[in-house]
């Protein structure tokens, strides 16, 4: 299905089951601790043992020698997996890290081996006996002195690295108010409840992966890249995740450590990362410098505005877009932003709760409001002053939908802000207390996504797709969806998510998790009410789903009967016509 038209009038509309408040799917099974999480899949007929893995104590450099003999002499343990042994290996398509493999020391505690053994204890006092002999290399660190050789890179995330538009310097400079501020963001990591954990075992040459994924086809993906085996040689699970914020949407150490370990140890293997590994082996939002420039006429209106950031990352890597938000919030017909990237031998830097919009936006809503400050207006009425209901780089491009003065006047109303005290006026004991006021914006994301949708001779629809839940609540909303379409109380449907056995879907991440599910779920149940309506003969046009039957005219027939012993399958997936085009997309909030 291909949604390309504006849309009509369609089941959802009924808002039955959708909309309305019920108990999470996935809530009991979490209170009562049945939620199965990567590290906690206990099947007794698997003899489960241990991999702790052994990190770099250089950041740059290689390694000369390992001397794992002391470690495999260990109490317990079954196998040493050194980097050196697998050796060098390509890296998946998301990853700029290397994950494992071959002597390069990209980063500190950069993952070199892992040991197996028949306890997690036995693991960990064994790891701490491998003997490492390095060759360091001088490595850069710090973004203050290497933003002096930060390059253009050739893209930002798909869009250009720098825009310009009318002559920024000229009106900048003739601007009756300006300002000119540099702000700065500090390296951030990831520490969510559950940590970065998997489970591997291997079937000959077939493995299964039971781990915490966002996005089950990347990681699938990319893991069989850095194995070097068939894609369709992996089964990966991930049901439930204790938290992902972009750290668990690309393959990490553990996965592979796993798979490695289980080859070596002959047994299935489980590996988390220790708490002290987790910011050095996944991902970590990368420290930014940023420079704001504002002009504006006495009247408030911004006539000149410029943004540029500075980021780092590995040779390779992407930059933090700090300043992609500043291109379309506010209005102003000069305007420029440039973004450059520095080489750092840090942690790969990569997605982190909203990507360039926390640390940019941060930046640019300070300057606003000092901005403000400068003007004597209102912070609040600076903002309004300055919306646009267009693209401001490109003023034929109208947002599909932006409302942000309707979010500054409701919360300006909702939180008593003109009320409000003076900056420094209040402190309650050791604590100065103020209100403040920023923006919030996010650019709307489209990913195709499948689903497939079973329904039973129980009148039970089972809904399969390997979409994720990340503790946003996929399982209800996904249950919600597929009851409205086929005219079901919320108790007969079954939900099924995160296996590579279903259809591939949109994922978890980047605020298109929701919205591109749930459709293709949508999608999925129109390919089973077909099925139905052509199983019974019915007429297309005037039948009605409720109440766990199908009716047509006079005729009346449930679910349960439709489906007969054999059951019926509707499966599609839902994708999206570009209108990038045409208009801009982006949510908005203060």
């Amino acid at each position: 299905m291909k949604f390309d038209t504006p849309a009509t009038t369609n089941p959802i509309d009924q808002l039955k089951v959708v909309g309305k408040p019920i108990h999470r799917i996935d809530g009991q099974l979490k209170t009562t601790g049945k939620a199965m999480y990567a590290y906690e899949w206990h099947d007794p007929n698997m003899p489960y043992v241990y991999g702790y893995p052994v990190g770099s104590t250089i950041a740059k450099g290689r390694i000369k020698t390992m001397n794992v003999d002391a470690a495999k002499r260990a109490p317990g343990v079954l196998a040493v997996v050194t980097t050196l042994d697998v050796g060098k290996r390509e890296k998946g398509k998301f990853n700029t890290a290397n994950l494992f493999g071959g002597d390069e020391i990209q980063h500190y505690h950069q993952a070199i081996a892992v040991v197996v053994a028949e306890t997690f204890e036995q693991a960990r006092a064994a790891a701490n006996l491998v003997k490492v002999d390095y060759a360091e290399d001088k490595g850069a660190y710090d973004l203050a002195e290497a933003m002096k050789t930060a390059v253009k890179p050739k893209d930002a995330g798909g869009a250009p690295p720098d825009t310009a538009v009318g002559d920024f310097e000229g009106a900048f400079k003739s601007a009756a108010v300006t300002l000119d501020e540099s702000y700065s963001t500090p390296d951030q990591s990831h520490s969510m409840m559950e940590p970065h954990a998997s489970i591997a075992a291997w079937n000959g040459d077939e493995i299964t992966v039971w781990t915490s994924s966002q996005m089950i086809d990347w990681w699938r993906s990319d893991l069989a890249t850095t194995l070097g085996v068939d894609k369709e040689k992996i089964h990966l699970m991930s049901p439930f995740i204790g938290g992902g914020f972009g750290g668990k949407l690309f393959l990490r150490g553990d996965a592979v450590l796993a798979a490695f370990g289980a080859k070596a140890a002959k047994r299935p293997v489980k590996v988390a990362l220790p708490r002290p590994f987790i910011p050095n082996n996944t991902t970590h939002r990368p420290a930014t410098i940023q420079r704001l420039r504002i002009g504006a006429g006495r009247d408030g209106k911004i006539t000149a505005i410029a943004h540029e950031s500075w980021s780092g990352d590995q040779p390779g890597g992407q930059l933090e877009t700090a300043a992609m938000q500043t291109r379309l919030l506010y209005a102003g017909e000069n305007r420029m932003t440039a973004m450059r990237l520095a080489t750092l031998n840090l942690p790969e830097g990569n997605a982190m709760r909203a990507p360039g919009e926390a640390p940019g936006l941060m930046a640019l809503e300070i300057a606003m409001d000092e901005m403000a400050e400068k003007l004597g207006i209102d912070p609040v009425q600076f903002r309004i002053l300055n919306d646009t209901q267009v693209d401001p780089e490109k003023p034929d491009r109208p947002f599909s939908h932006r409302d942000l003065v309707g979010c500054l006047k409701l919360g300006a109303e909702r939180f008593g802000w003109n009320g409000r005290g003076r900056p420094g006026a209040r402190r309650e004991r050791n604590w100065m207390v103020g209100t403040g006021v920023a923006a919030a914006f996010r650019n709307n994301l489209l990913l195709p996504s499948g689903a497939r949708a079973r329904l039973d001779k129980e009148g039970i629809v089972t809904v399969e797709t390997d979409m994720t839940d990340i503790g946003t609540g996929s399982y209800t909303i996904i249950a919600q969806t597929a009851a409205e379409m086929m005219g079901l109380p919320i108790d007969k449907v079954a939900v099924q998510l995160g296996d590579s056995r279903f259809p591939v879907s949109a994922g978890s991440g980047g605020q298109f998790g929701a919205n591109c599910s749930t459709s293709g779920v949508y999608a999925a149940c129109v390919k089973l009410r077909e099925a139905v309506v052509e199983r019974l003969g019915l007429n297309a046009s005037d039948v009605v789903f409720e109440n766990g039957a199908v009716r047509s005219g006079t005729r009346s027939v449930s679910l349960a009967e439709a489906a007969g012993p054999d059951g019926l399958v509707g499966e599609d997936k839902i994708e999206w016509e570009k209108l990038s085009d045409s208009h801009q997309q982006s949510t908005f909030g203060a």
